[in-house]
């Protein structure tokens, strides 16, 4: 049998990712660029966890362009399945097979191995992550959202790099994908997945780096409100919020500042805008009365 293999030595060095990623507006620190690195070396998965809007999803869309691999999804979700994660067949394309062979007297036995090819199936992420031959960064996002069963399935294919097909056969990797998969948390993963993975916890960032991602990413804001949205984003985040700004949000602020052709941040403005940053009632009511109290 055929066995996986994997595209030897993808990122030169840990310095290298570090600057591989700057160069696609993604700041990442030493832990950041070993955990990638250590991934590619030793074709293993990367388990990010972290608060929502830590920039988790972002890391795989960023070392996808840097590397220039294509970029496969799987979004999880309760309710995902092998049918949604790995491939289904094209049922009614069979049927109509089916009914076009009755028609000209073809046996059923003939029909049975015309219908489960190639041309009737469905190749979902995971699959198609597997049969790619050309480089893949493979991001199973939200992974903490699907059931106990589809987190075993997912082992299964990341442990050994192949999926059944029973129709067809075992269909081995053509090369090992760099795969991320993110968590925010909602549920304890298994040990057993864990065990197979590389570990990265993301945190929102500190206001100086914060204040580089807000320059890297809207460099036509001024240096000095950059920081003051630092500043700012950070004394939100640290109300009893029930959603805190992710760092998504905060670079639309940013924006917003720009389009506005604001020069100062002043406590109208950031109140007048805190819709951008805040997708709550109460947590805008509780933004602005902090602000009126810290004004």
């Amino acid at each position: 049998m055929a066995t996986a293999r994997s595209v030897a030595e993808r990122f030169e060095s840990l310095g290298s990712v570090r600057e591989g990623l700057a160069g696609v507006d993604y700041l990442a620190d030493d832990a950041i660029a070993g955990v990638v690195f250590l991934a590619d070396r030793l074709d293993k998965p990367v388990l990010v966890e972290g608060p929502a809007g830590t920039g988790k999803t972002e890391l795989a869309k960023a070392v996808a362009r840097w590397a220039g691999s294509r970029l496969i999804r799987l979004q999880c979700y309760e309710g995902l399945d092998e049918s949604k994660a790995l491939y289904e067949w094209n049922y009614r394309k069979q049927l109509l097979r089916i009914q076009a062979g009755e028609g000209a007297g073809t046996s059923w036995a003939d029909l049975e191995g015309d219908i489960f090819t190639e041309e009737f199936l469905l190749t979902r992420p995971l699959l198609e992550a597997i049969r790619a031959d050309e480089p893949v960064v493979l991001l199973i996002d939200e992974v903490d959202r699907v059931e106990v069963e589809t987190e075993a399935l997912l082992l299964e294919v990341l442990s050994d790099w192949q999926v059944s097909v029973p129709e067809m056969g075992t269909v081995v990797a053509r090369r090992i994908p760099l795969v991320f998969l993110t968590s925010n948390g909602t549920r304890d993963l298994s040990e057993a997945l864990k065990r197979r993975c590389l570990y990265l916890h993301l945190d929102y960032p500190s206001v100086e780096r914060e204040r580089e991602i807000i320059l890297a990413r809207v460099p036509e804001l001024p240096g000095h409100l950059a920081a003051e949205v630092a500043r700012v984003v950070r004394s939100l985040r640290m109300l009893d919020l029930r959603k805190p700004p992710s760092v998504s949000e905060t670079l639309d602020w940013a924006r917003t500042l720009v389009i506005l052709g604001v020069d100062t941040l002043d406590a109208d403005v950031t109140e007048s805008t805190l819709h951008v940053l805040l997708k709550h009632r109460a947590d805008i009511a509780a933004a602005a009365r902090e602000l009126k109290t810290a004004g």
